[in-house]
């Protein structure tokens, strides 16, 4: 019952902020510049221009959702809107869940209409995506929404006011995203080459973008880019359980996120 009044009410004050639709108005352009990135693509499967578009989407997504997410919780710290919340019956986990479902909402809102208008614009000027790279690439920014919202739960937690939670917001983005394989490279040098595997298979599993990124492109067929000893790791993707194990790690991340916002929180 809690849950589902902090989500409507979430996706209420979602909807009056001047940020969602700054960033409503910069996934729709960016989502346009897509419809003009796939209509010079001939090719189906995994291309150039497909990997460009996954790329795209994954440095834009997980910084708007951050931000965005992060933003809301530590705006009920400094306008002193939890210090009323908290005087009902109501418990952390509730209020926190509550918030993730409402953001959810809002983010998914910002993202299908962006690729609806694109898919829109494209029909009428006969260059639309197709329905099923439509629908991957939906799915795809679906699935960073959900695993990083629950990691801008998690900086609204531990940040005192706005100005911290951007500084962490930017701060994972740039590791995640931007860092990450740089980094990867330079702590695997030093490790013994039969280590390398090991941790790289680790690795993955610690990056949401990375896993996310390495089965989507995996499912369109373009495994064999990360060289042949990764790809036979990675047979799973292509296994009848392939997706069931995909949506089991997702949630093992999303719950790890939330249980750590949530005991953050409650400290705090």
């Amino acid at each position: 019952m809690h849950i589902n009044l902090i989500a409507q009410r979430e996706v209420k004050v979602g909807f009056r902020n001047p940020w969602s639709y700054s960033f409503m108005a910069l996934f729709t352009l960016f989502s346009l510049g897509l419809l003009v990135i796939q209509s010079q693509s001939y090719m189906k499967g995994y291309t150039y221009t497909t990997g460009t578009m996954l790329n795209l989407i994954l440095y834009l997504l997980p910084l708007m959702t951050m931000l965005l997410s992060s933003f809301s919780l530590t705006a009920e710290k400094e306008e002193g809107s939890w210090q009323l919340l908290s005087t009902y019956a109501m418990t952390t986990s509730s209020f926190l869940l509550g918030k993730y479902v409402g953001q959810a909402v809002v983010l998914i809102s910002i993202v299908s209409f962006g690729y609806g208008l694109s898919g829109l614009a494209g029909f009428l000027l006969g260059r639309s995506f197709s329905p099923t790279a439509l629908l991957f690439l939906f799915v795809f920014s679906l699935c960073l929404i959900l695993l990083f919202l629950g990691i801008a739960l998690l900086i609204g937690a531990l940040s005192k006011n706005r100005w911290q939670a951007l500084t962490m917001g930017v701060s994972i983005w740039f590791f995640y995203i931007l860092a990450w394989p740089t980094l990867l490279i330079s702590v695997l040098s030093f490790v013994p080459y039969t280590w390398i595997k090991p941790l790289m298979q680790i690795a993955i599993l610690l990056n949401p973008a990375e896993f996310v990124r390495v089965f989507s492109v995996t499912r369109l067929g373009g495994g064999s880019i990360f060289g042949p000893e990764y790809y036979k790791w990675m047979y799973w993707v292509d296994s009848p359980l392939g997706d069931v194990c995909f949506v089991a790690l997702c949630l093992l991340w999303i719950g790890a996120t939330m249980y750590a916002a949530i005991t953050a929180w409650e400290r705090r």
